[in-house]
């Protein structure tokens, strides 16, 4: 006598319920890193009707980094460790003849009369080829922001003993006091104001 029924059946009616768990468990759980990028500030947008500055040619320090990663300094092909060096002479010229008001009196740079007059008139230029290694452009940056803040440090122990880099990192630290935010935010202001950091970027092309 032959035994009715066929196997054994699985009871799948739960398995949509497991599985819409298990997807929350691994969006609740899983960690998504994100590129944290260049803090920069955007000028504001001005009325049309305003004419823009006048720049001198001798207030604009180029930086060009062509397809294969070499790094053109007013026109000069030169090694990237000497860019930080370079855009610190640059920023800290203070070129403006003696008594005028753009006269710069803590600049320590050479003062020649064909570089910047002094930091707030300094400008660095930087283009990149559209082939530039995205490695080349970070490295550049550093460079160039690094020479900002050497010389801000400069300034900061001058004035008050302390690096300009300590300084801001104190300052925007969320578990600083509100008191000691308040102290420090007028030290970081005035030293930015030493040296603004006006690091331009022009659009991107193409080079040899």
């Amino acid at each position: 006598m032959s035994r009715r029924g066929g196997p054994a059946e699985v009871n799948a009616g739960s398995m949509a319920d497991i599985a819409f768990l298990l997807l929350i468990f691994f969006l609740v759980t899983t960690t998504i890193e994100t590129d944290a990028g260049l803090d920069r500030m955007l000028p504001p947008i001005e009325p049309p009707t305003e004419k823009p500055p006048v720049i001198k040619e001798k207030n604009i320090f180029t930086v060009n980094i062509n397809r294969n990663g070499q790094l053109l300094v007013e026109e000069e092909l030169i090694d990237i460790k000497k860019l930080r060096e370079r855009a610190m002479a640059f920023l800290d010229n203070g070129g403006a003849p003696s008594g005028t008001p753009e006269y710069c009196s803590y600049c320590k740079g050479k003062r020649l009369s064909d570089s910047s007059d002094n930091p707030a008139k300094a400008i660095i230029s930087l283009k990149n080829d559209r082939e530039t290694k995205y490695s080349t452009y970070i490295t550049v940056q550093n460079e160039l922001v690094g020479a900002y803040n050497e010389l801000r440090n400069r300034e900061a122990q001058r004035l008050y003993r302390r690096d300009f880099t300590d300084m801001e990192a104190e300052y925007l630290n969320p578990e600083t006091d509100a008191s000691r935010k308040e102290d420090l935010k007028e030290k970081v202001k005035r030293i930015q104001e030493l040296f603004p950091q006006k690091l331009s970027e022009a659009e991107t092309g193409s080079t040899n």
